[in-house]
């Protein structure tokens, strides 16, 4: 692994991998073409592909990239399933997205390479810049097939986050060698977990392609206990860390010990979660410092702790490149800029136990009588987890699908109880949110960090800004090692 890397040569800013394509291509280009590192969300990028294609595919954008995919056949054959020209009609339903299981050779698994190899191509091109993939441990199902169409397309880093990713490094020397990969997947209440068997010929189908760039791995992780257990073992270290406290938006640990709650609901951290990074500079690997770090004074804080400098989500995730719906970027500055706006960390609505940074818009999930119309619904299932079934197969559930399903499935009524599905709620965010008959369209669900100071700089004229101003007002916190 190169962890040798000398400060000059590492990027001082890392662009968060957002939501479901609010770290898109475009984001990430407009930040990699100012020399830092533009990361691209990884989570559902099969599904971007095919309802862009059944969307028409404006710009032609996601064929021009299907045309550099190394197997032409694979190409032609999502090609010709997919695209409509001029797009579906507008109460017309997105075809639906093959559902990824551990079965070795699961035929989604090749939806979920071609994907991710597209979205981070188009966020290649015209520059030399750094481009990374975002993915998060707790989609086991998705992460080897999905890495390996990140590295064909040459991605540069792979940042990974929610949960523990020891099998991250090895995985991706091993996918660098075009050699089949075998990681195991959790499986709820069982301590012998599930193999998924991933082998790059499955898709390179005899195509003489060169092996891929092996790219650096960041593991993303809220104390250094876990940076150093990541680093105990040369497979299991990464080349280095993001070191991501509560404030950040999406996904967060929780606390460490009981679980309390503020008078709104928000999980209560304390002492024992703030990182010590005295003791991440000792671990002798480059890290990044997140969550609500927006700002020159917090850059400059960053890298006289030791860091190499900071990843930055919010202040992207609201500029003009985002792949957020306009319409809903325009409200959440609107409202962040007169202090109108609340983010709260739910300790709930995620599927995944980790809880979740919800931005309170009416209109969307955050708001109780949307909530409880909704229909719940399972159709996209990234966040299902395995868990085994009687006869001692492997079945897949999640706490956000129909209560009754999950019950039926081993689970409880307690564990659903306020789940929200993300994998739809994020697509509609985007713009993608899946049609359910007549005019009725799956409602969003939006996610901030809990610091939103920086609207105050970036868009004091209540309009939206580019990415590169970010970019410029963070740089002046750089300051001589």
């Amino acid at each position: 692994m190169d962890t040798g890397l000398r400060a000059a040569e590492l990027p001082w800013l890392i662009q968060g991998g957002m939501g479901v394509g609010v770290s898109g291509w475009r984001l990430a280009r407009a930040v990699a073409r100012g020399g830092q590192l533009g990361v691209v969300s990884g989570t559902a990028l099969d599904t971007l592909l095919i309802r862009g294609l059944q969307s028409g595919d404006p710009g032609g954008h996601l064929r021009r990239a299907l045309d550099a995919f190394p197997v032409r056949e694979t190409a032609e054959t999502i090609r010709r399933r997919y695209f409509v020209e001029g797009g579906i009609g507008a109460t017309e339903r997105f075809a639906p997205t093959p559902r990824l299981t551990a079965d070795e050779g699961c035929p989604a698994q090749l939806l979920t390479v071609v994907g991710n190899f597209c979205e981070v191509w188009l966020a290649k091109q015209g520059h030399a810049g750094p481009v990374g993939v975002n993915y998060l441990e707790k989609i086991q199902l998705a992460t080897m097939p999905a890495m390996f169409g990140a590295m064909l397309a040459g991605v540069d880093y792979v940042l990974v986050g929610a949960g523990v990713p020891a099998q991250i490094p090895r995985a991706a020397t091993l996918l660098s060698e075009l050699r089949p990969v075998a990681t195991s997947v959790d499986v709820e209440g069982d301590e012998r977990p599930a193999f998924l068997r991933f082998d790059p010929a499955s898709v390179l189908r005899g195509a003489p392609v060169p092996a891929p760039r092996r790219p650096r791995v960041l593991a993303i992780v809220s104390l250094p206990v876990l940076a150093a257990y990541l680093c105990r073992d040369p497979e299991t270290r990464p080349d280095g860390f993001v070191v991501e406290g509560p404030r950040a938006g999406g996904h967060s640990a929780p606390p460490r010990g009981a679980l309390r709650l503020d008078e709104h609901g928000n999980p209560v951290y304390g002492p024992r979660d703030i990182a010590d990074f005295a003791k991440m500079t000792a671990l002798g690997l480059p890290f990044w410092i997140a969550g609500g770090r927006c700002g020159p004074t917090q850059l400059a804080q960053a890298r006289a702790v030791g860091a190499a400098g900071v990843q930055v989500g919010s202040a992207f995730a609201l500029c003009r490149e985002s792949g957020l719906d306009p319409r809903l970027r325009g409200e959440l500055i609107h409202r962040g800029l007169n202090r109108s706006l609340t983010v709260r960390n739910d300790p709930a609505a995620s599927p995944t136990s980790f809880p979740f940074k919800v931005a309170d818009l009416p209109g969307t999930l955050a708001d109780p009588t949307v909530r409880n119309a909704r229909h719940r619904v399972c159709d996209l299932g990234y966040l299902r987890t395995a868990y085994r079934k009687e006869r001692g197969d492997i079945g897949y559930r999640c706490p956000a699908e129909p209560t009754a399903a999950y019950i039926r499935k081993g689970g409880t009524a307690e564990q659903a109880e306020g789940r929200q599905c993300l994998c739809n709620g994020l697509l509609a965010a985007i713009g993608l949110g899946q049609r359910r008959g007549g005019d009725r369209v799956e409602p969003p669900i939006l996610t901030l960090g809990q610091n939103l100071d920086f609207l105050h700089e970036l868009a004091s004229h209540g309009g939206t800004y580019p990415a590169d101003t970010v970019v410029r007002w963070l740089s002046t916190g750089l300051v001589d090692a």
